[in-house]
């Protein structure tokens, strides 16, 4: 657990008290993020400038130079990559200064400039059918589902990937083009939106906007253009930001990752604006995330959405802690840090970039992960080179490109170390310039070398929350420094050859989750050891008696952060490694513990509904996560007069008023099959409906509080006539006459096994 931040009372102003060094000023040098940045140095290189840029030159009139790519830019969010990849290759230029991705981007910059001129409204976008919505949107018609905008799927969160980009390539790469277009793009925004209704706004954000706010404080705060900062602040969704300016914490059930960037764009109007509720809303968020909503790794959600606070038992699987949260996480924390330089947040950075960043990429080819499963027996998916462009993959190729920018901090001649990660700092304003070596977090020793030096100044060394007994910190071999507010400090008249040496030890210790004291994941310092399984091994469990850990989980020699457990983990013992160094092979992050007799108890309970689970497993064809944005587009959801909310952790969908809702659901043609669907006991009233597949009515239903306080399920049959010779069948809940059909929590097409087709 990160220990909780104090949320200060805030000023009318905003000074920035620490700010990052520049990427260009701080070098990578030999480890396993120089190596991570290198593999995905090359991946971008791979990529084709021309198949990205495809769906631009296409809504400018213009022929492509090369077919588009597969995956989500073959989609309606076409256009998204590009705008992370203007960013990742921006990113790599500033922290390697390799001149291919300034030349890069700069073609990239030309292309879209000509793209923009070819118009007559100035605007630059891949999205397909984009132009009907604007214009629908210019019209004041907007229709919004929360991940679909007038039918087209988030068209603002995929502009404001290109905004970020321009913005990057400009300020890494010193494009001053690419800030024209981004303003030209921003005044086309202003002209789109400028018709709206405060409640035409309210109901066109309740869709994901990505951080649009943020984008355009930053156009703002270059150009010192009021319109642009008047745009930002339209884009304030109310019913999620004014709870969290009150302090109030409303978001269990929402999508993560559409809220993080919201809070981002708040801080960055704040250190523009100084208004207190924009830094209350943003820490607040943070707290609300990092220590009642996060993994062990760093990451948070289950099937994207935020959970309860401190309710994580139930919630591992695998599509726990997406990528893109973390990435906004760490952007949000950096902000944090600026304004009050805390140890506590950079304890959180340092996890969330080692066990989740750094776990995000596969080590032999690159390749990157959406979600990181935490459920026991899990192994990590990773995308392909050209058929993916999730998401993910467009953070991911940002994230592993930009692992120097929050190592080092300044803050007038003070110089805050925050990560340990091998690198140089050249601190021009200073005439200083040094060099971290390390091999942590194999090794608990930090070499800082002073290669050159100009006048006094203070070194912050962060004293880590996971510190176990006492540090050392040399200067020249002499004991040095004084601990000051969570740091190491040394003030000194600094000289060329000057050498700090910081040991900082690190015992083995277990956290547990928030709502659950024996559901528990083990750490050496601030990495995440799991467990790894054989094919088909069963999940394991940990009874040790009480013993410590020490006892029982034994280091192996020669294998830095690797261990073997010895009689304590149950069937078998197991090999625990660094989750980032697991990359082909089942693991279990988190483990239940248990005392002799509390096993004897509940092994059988536990094997029998592993085998429940299992055999209902085995028999599925298909699953709808109903409110979910991906498992909806996936299955066609649609529907009239469709609201969704959640329940007890769970998400519902329902038609009011004798509305309906309809998805695809895939079917084995060789089998017979019943649909299976969940409901809330408590559900009664007026909830009266059909089911109907392919048109045809296989069962009404009537919710009336049967099984109140609890979910169940109800199975029905589906005709052989009805799925004999189909892969796919449509399935309808039609509300009757000024009734509600659903809540429907999960559905699920499962073979039935009495009967099969020859």
């Amino acid at each position: 657990m990160i220990p909780a931040l104090l949320l200060m009372a805030t000023s009318t102003n905003a000074p920035t008290v620490a700010e990052p060094f520049p990427l260009s000023q701080v070098r990578l040098l030999d480890g396993p993020f120089k190596q991570a940045m290198d593999r995905n140095a090359s991946y971008l290189k791979r990529l084709e400038a021309d198949r990205l840029l495809h769906g631009f030159r296409k809504n400018a009139g213009l022929e492509p130079k090369a077919p588009i790519y597969g995956g989500w830019e073959s989609m309606g969010v076409a256009g998204h990559t590009l705008g992370h990849y203007l960013s990742a290759c921006s990113q790599q230029y500033a922290a390697s200064g390799d001149g291919w991705f300034r030349a890069r981007v700069s073609m990239i910059v030309d292309e879209l400039a000509e793209c923009q001129t070819r118009r007559t409204d100035d605007y630059v976008g891949a999205i397909p059918d984009g132009d009907r919505v604007w214009d629908e949107i210019r019209r004041g018609e907007i229709r919004s589902q929360g991940f679909d905008l007038n039918g087209l799927w988030v068209p603002w969160y995929t502009q404001h990937k290109v905004f970020a980009g321009l913005l990057d390539a400009y300020h890494l790469t010193g494009n001053r083009r690419a800030l024209a277009v981004a303003t030209k793009l921003a005044d086309w925004a202003i002209d789109v939106t400028k018709g709206l209704s405060d409640e035409q706004w309210q109901r066109m954000l309740a869709c994901e906007h990505g951080g649009m706010n943020e984008s355009l404080a930053e156009i703002y705060a270059i150009t010192k253009e009021p319109k642009y900062l008047a745009l930002s602040r339209k884009f304030h969704h109310d019913a999620v930001l004014n709870p969290l300016e009150n302090r109030e914490d409303r978001l269990a059930g929402l999508h993560s990752n559409t809220q993080i960037p919201k809070l981002i764009g708040l801080a960055r109007l704040y250190e523009l604006e100084g208004k207190a509720q924009d830094r209350t809303a943003a820490e607040f968020f943070w707290d609300r995330i990092v220590n009642h909503r996060s993994y062990v790794i760093g990451g948070n959600s289950n099937h994207e959405h935020l959970t309860q606070p401190d309710r994580l038992n139930d919630q591992l699987s695998n599509n726990t802690a997406e990528t893109c949260n973390t990435y906004n996480m760490l952007k949000l924390t950096r902000h944090l840090f600026g304004w009050q330089p805390r140890a506590g947040l950079f304890d959180f950075y340092e996890r969330a970039m080692i066990n989740h960043i750094l776990t995000s990429q596969n080590p032999e080819d690159g390749m990157l992960m959406y979600f990181i499963p935490l459920t026991s027996g899990a192994k990590k998916p990773f995308s392909t080179p050209f058929d993916s462009f999730w998401c993910c993959v467009g953070t991911g190729i940002e994230n592993h490109a930009k692992y120097g920018e929050s190592i080092y901090f300044r803050s007038g001649d003070r110089l805050y170390v925050n990560l340990f990660v091998p690198s140089t700092l050249d601190w021009r304003e200073r005439g200083a310039r040094i060099r971290q070596e390390t091999r942590f977090p194999f090794s608990d020793q930090i070499s800082l070398l002073v290669e050159k030096a100009s006048g006094p100044f203070t070194l912050l060394i962060r004293k880590p929350s996971w510190l176990s007994g006492r540090a050392t910190i040399l200067v020249n071999g002499s004991p040095a420094g004084t601990e000051r507010d969570g740091y190491f400090s040394i003030s000194r008249e600094w000289k060329q050859g000057d050498r700090v040496t910081a040991t900082l030890p690190s015992n083995l210790r277990t956290e547990a989750m928030p709502d659950n004291p024996k559901r528990i994941a083990i750490l050496k310092g601030p990495v995440v050891l799991a467990a790894v399984l054989g094919e088909g091994s069963p999940e394991p469990v940990i009874v040790d008696g009480g013993r410590p850990l020490g006892e029982w989980l034994k280091a192996v020699e020669g294998q830095p952060l690797t261990y073997r457990s010895k009689g304590a983990v149950r069937p078998v013992d197991l090999e625990f490694r660094p989750f980032h160094q697991i990359v082909d092979e089942k693991y279990a992050v988190y483990l239940d513990r248990f005392t002799p007799d509390e096993w004897q108890k509940r092994e059988a309970e536990i094997r029998a509904e592993e085998q429940r689970l299992k055999e209902l497993e085995a028999r599925t064809t298909d699953v709808l996560r109903v409110g979910e944005m991906q498992p909806e587009r996936d299955h066609n959801f649609t529907g009239e007069k469709v609201e969704t909310g959640e329940h007890g952790g769970r998400k519902w969908r329902h038609a009011i008023d004798g509305g309906w809702f309809s998805f695809e659901m895939k079917i084995d043609p060789a089998a017979e099959h019943e649909l299976l669907c969940s409901y809330w006991g408590s559900d009664g009233g007026g909830r009266a409906f059909e089911i109907l597949v392919d048109g045809a009515r296989i069962a009404e239903k009537t919710l009336s509080a049967e099984h109140p306080g609890r979910f169940f399920e109800e199975a029905y049959a589906l005709p052989l006539e009805l799925t004999k010779g189909k892969n796919r069948v449509t399935v309808r809940f039609q509300a009757k006459p000024g009734n509600i059909a659903g809540g429907l929590y999960g559905c699920r097409v499962v073979k039935s096994g009495s009967k099969s087709l020859g």
